[in-house]
């Protein structure tokens, strides 16, 4: 049996209902996954969304989710960065609706987290331009995922999608390019 910090042995044993390696696995993802809250968040105005907030959010979906079937470390960053994503996305909204219904007027979601306004339509123009780019192309979509929502390296990203680097790479300058357009930005 492989030592139980294994993190891809623990990760088939969850996805098999092994609730003892999720408890397990946690703790030994949980310190990435509160560097890929804080890569994300990093670009935020003003900071004020909370990194462990966020994990502790993700983590709660992670739990509540179908038993996975995670490959490795990579793929369950790839599943994280999803969930990431998803979250910020739901947060934003809430922050949207709320903010039209009070009259414009700051309104926390909760203790910890809450979007600033200058936030609410950059991350939800975002969310819908991914959308669109992933009626046209999962791959690409993913690859934006994994990187921007997710913090993964491009060796994670490639590992996760089970592609070359160099296909990465190259996926990621075209989705790039393509978002700038979407956003009305200039392609970098």
């Amino acid at each position: 049996m492989p030592p139980l910090t294994d993190i891809t042995y623990l990760l088939h044993r969850w996805g098999e209902g092994d609730a003892e390696a999720l408890d397990r696995l946690i703790p030994l993802m949980y310190e990435h996954l509160r560097q890929l809250a804080h890569q994300r968040l990093r670009h935020e105005p003003d900071g004020s969304l909370n990194t462990t907030a966020l994990v502790h959010e993700a983590y709660l979906k992670l739990v509540d989710a179908p038993r996975p079937n995670l490959r490795d470390r990579s793929h369950f960053l790839a599943l994280a960065s999803r969930v990431m994503r998803h979250l910020l996305v739901d947060h934003a909204r809430a922050r949207k609706a709320a903010k039209r219904n009070q009259g414009g007027a700051p309104m926390a979601l909760d203790e910890t987290i809450w979007i600033p306004d200058e936030a609410v339509d950059s991350v939800t123009e975002l969310d819908e331009a991914l959308e669109r780019l992933q009626a046209i192309d999962e791959r690409r979509t993913r690859i934006l995922e994994q990187r921007y929502f997710g913090g993964l390296t491009l060796e994670e990203t490639a590992g996760a999608l089970g592609v070359s680097l160099a296909t990465v790479k190259r996926e990621l300058r075209s989705a790039r390019a393509w978002l700038a357009l979407e956003l009305g930005q200039e392609p970098p």
